[in-house]
Protein backbone atom coordinates (compact mmCIF):
# COMPACT_ATOMS: atom_id res chain seq x y z
CA UNK A 1 0.00 0.00 0.00
CA UNK A 2 1.38 3.63 -0.52
CA UNK A 3 1.87 6.61 1.93
CA UNK A 4 0.39 9.11 0.54
CA UNK A 5 2.43 12.40 1.08
CA UNK A 6 -0.88 14.84 1.90
CA UNK A 7 -3.49 13.93 4.59
CA UNK A 8 -5.45 15.75 2.51
CA UNK A 9 -5.21 13.85 -0.66
CA UNK A 10 -8.41 12.21 -1.77
CA UNK A 11 -9.50 10.11 -4.55
CA UNK A 12 -13.34 9.48 -6.13
CA UNK A 13 -13.59 5.93 -7.35
CA UNK A 14 -16.82 6.13 -10.04
CA UNK A 15 -18.55 2.74 -10.90
CA UNK A 16 -21.24 1.70 -13.23
CA UNK A 17 -23.70 -0.68 -12.56
CA UNK A 18 -23.75 -2.59 -15.50
CA UNK A 19 -21.60 -5.88 -14.67
CA UNK A 20 -20.99 -4.65 -11.31
CA UNK A 21 -19.86 -8.09 -10.61
CA UNK A 22 -16.58 -7.24 -13.25
CA UNK A 23 -16.55 -3.44 -12.87
CA UNK A 24 -16.28 -3.60 -8.60
CA UNK A 25 -13.02 -6.04 -9.57
CA UNK A 26 -11.27 -2.64 -10.34
CA UNK A 27 -11.81 -0.92 -7.27
CA UNK A 28 -10.43 -3.98 -5.74
CA UNK A 29 -7.30 -3.44 -7.54
CA UNK A 30 -7.35 0.43 -7.20
CA UNK A 31 -7.50 -0.35 -3.44
CA UNK A 32 -4.85 -2.81 -3.16
CA UNK A 33 -2.52 0.38 -4.08
CA UNK A 34 -4.23 3.39 -2.42
CA UNK A 35 -5.48 2.72 1.17
CA UNK A 36 -9.85 2.75 0.94
CA UNK A 37 -10.34 5.63 3.46
CA UNK A 38 -8.61 8.05 0.71
CA UNK A 39 -11.22 7.16 -1.74
CA UNK A 40 -14.53 7.82 -1.74
CA UNK A 41 -16.89 5.35 -4.03
CA UNK A 42 -19.83 6.81 -6.18
CA UNK A 43 -22.39 4.20 -8.12
CA UNK A 44 -23.56 5.09 -11.36
CA UNK A 45 -26.81 3.64 -13.69
CA UNK A 46 -24.65 3.16 -16.35
CA UNK A 47 -20.99 4.14 -18.45
CA UNK A 48 -23.12 7.16 -19.98
CA UNK A 49 -23.45 8.51 -16.15
CA UNK A 50 -19.71 9.00 -15.75
CA UNK A 51 -18.89 12.40 -17.50
CA UNK A 52 -21.24 14.03 -15.47
CA UNK A 53 -20.62 12.53 -12.16
CA UNK A 54 -17.18 13.08 -12.68
CA UNK A 55 -17.24 16.62 -13.28
CA UNK A 56 -19.93 17.02 -10.06
CA UNK A 57 -17.14 15.86 -8.53
CA UNK A 58 -14.03 17.61 -9.95
CA UNK A 59 -16.14 21.12 -9.45
CA UNK A 60 -15.79 20.02 -5.82
CA UNK A 61 -12.27 20.44 -5.41
CA UNK A 62 -11.94 17.65 -2.63
CA UNK A 63 -10.43 15.56 -4.83
CA UNK A 64 -6.89 15.01 -6.99
CA UNK A 65 -7.76 12.90 -9.18
CA UNK A 66 -11.21 10.92 -10.62
CA UNK A 67 -11.48 7.44 -11.56
CA UNK A 68 -14.61 5.83 -13.76
CA UNK A 69 -15.13 2.28 -14.47
CA UNK A 70 -16.95 0.86 -16.23
CA UNK A 71 -17.48 -2.73 -18.56
CA UNK A 72 -19.22 -2.01 -22.12
CA UNK A 73 -20.13 -4.43 -23.87
CA UNK A 74 -22.25 -5.12 -27.36
CA UNK A 75 -26.06 -6.11 -26.35
CA UNK A 76 -26.63 -6.66 -29.96
CA UNK A 77 -29.29 -3.47 -29.50
CA UNK A 78 -26.64 -0.76 -30.01
CA UNK A 79 -23.61 0.12 -31.16
CA UNK A 80 -21.35 -0.19 -27.85
CA UNK A 81 -18.21 1.46 -29.28
CA UNK A 82 -20.02 4.59 -29.77
CA UNK A 83 -21.29 4.63 -26.15
CA UNK A 84 -17.53 4.20 -24.82
CA UNK A 85 -16.50 6.62 -26.88
CA UNK A 86 -18.94 9.37 -25.97
CA UNK A 87 -17.72 8.38 -22.57
CA UNK A 88 -14.52 8.73 -22.80
CA UNK A 89 -14.48 11.69 -24.70
CA UNK A 90 -16.97 13.10 -21.57
CA UNK A 91 -14.27 12.16 -19.03
CA UNK A 92 -11.38 13.73 -20.97
CA UNK A 93 -12.99 16.66 -21.22
CA UNK A 94 -13.98 16.90 -17.59
CA UNK A 95 -10.59 16.78 -17.23
CA UNK A 96 -9.06 19.11 -19.37
CA UNK A 97 -11.79 21.70 -18.38
CA UNK A 98 -11.65 21.60 -14.76
CA UNK A 99 -8.12 20.60 -14.43
CA UNK A 100 -8.38 17.32 -12.39
CA UNK A 101 -7.09 14.24 -13.85
CA UNK A 102 -10.36 11.89 -15.02
CA UNK A 103 -8.73 8.47 -15.34
CA UNK A 104 -10.84 5.63 -17.26
CA UNK A 105 -11.06 2.32 -16.62
CA UNK A 106 -13.91 1.63 -19.11
CA UNK A 107 -13.32 -1.20 -21.21
CA UNK A 108 -15.08 -2.33 -24.19
CA UNK A 109 -14.26 -5.74 -25.38
CA UNK A 110 -14.67 -6.92 -28.94
CA UNK A 111 -15.64 -10.37 -28.12
CA UNK A 112 -17.64 -10.83 -24.90
CA UNK A 113 -19.94 -13.87 -24.00
CA UNK A 114 -21.79 -14.03 -20.37
CA UNK A 115 -19.61 -17.10 -19.43
CA UNK A 116 -17.94 -18.43 -16.48
CA UNK A 117 -14.87 -18.47 -18.36
CA UNK A 118 -15.25 -14.74 -20.08
CA UNK A 119 -16.58 -13.34 -16.59
CA UNK A 120 -13.32 -14.44 -14.81
CA UNK A 121 -10.99 -13.65 -17.72
CA UNK A 122 -12.43 -9.97 -17.08
CA UNK A 123 -12.44 -10.14 -13.72
CA UNK A 124 -8.97 -10.71 -13.34
CA UNK A 125 -8.63 -7.89 -16.34
CA UNK A 126 -10.24 -5.28 -14.02
CA UNK A 127 -8.18 -5.91 -11.16
CA UNK A 128 -4.98 -5.28 -13.13
CA UNK A 129 -6.59 -2.28 -14.75
CA UNK A 130 -7.94 -1.03 -11.44
CA UNK A 131 -3.95 -1.32 -9.97
CA UNK A 132 -2.81 0.97 -12.97
CA UNK A 133 -5.02 3.38 -12.15
CA UNK A 134 -4.18 3.88 -8.45
CA UNK A 135 -0.70 3.99 -10.18
CA UNK A 136 -1.26 6.55 -12.94
CA UNK A 137 -3.42 8.61 -10.03
CA UNK A 138 -0.90 8.81 -7.93
CA UNK A 139 1.97 9.33 -10.52
CA UNK A 140 0.08 12.12 -11.87
CA UNK A 141 -0.96 13.71 -8.26
CA UNK A 142 2.58 13.47 -7.29
CA UNK A 143 3.47 15.47 -10.89
CA UNK A 144 1.44 18.45 -9.78
CA UNK A 145 2.47 18.19 -6.63
CA UNK A 146 5.97 19.13 -7.86
CA UNK A 147 4.60 21.51 -10.30
CA UNK A 148 3.40 23.33 -7.09
CA UNK A 149 6.44 23.57 -5.49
Amino acid sequence: MTQLSSALTRFAFVKAQWHADIVDCALDGFTEIIAPEFVDVFDVPGAFEMPLMAQTLAKTGNYSAIVCAAFVVDGGIYRHDYVASAVVDGLMRVGLDLGVPVLSVSLTPHQYQETDHHNAIYRNHFVSKGREAAEAALSIVEAYEELET
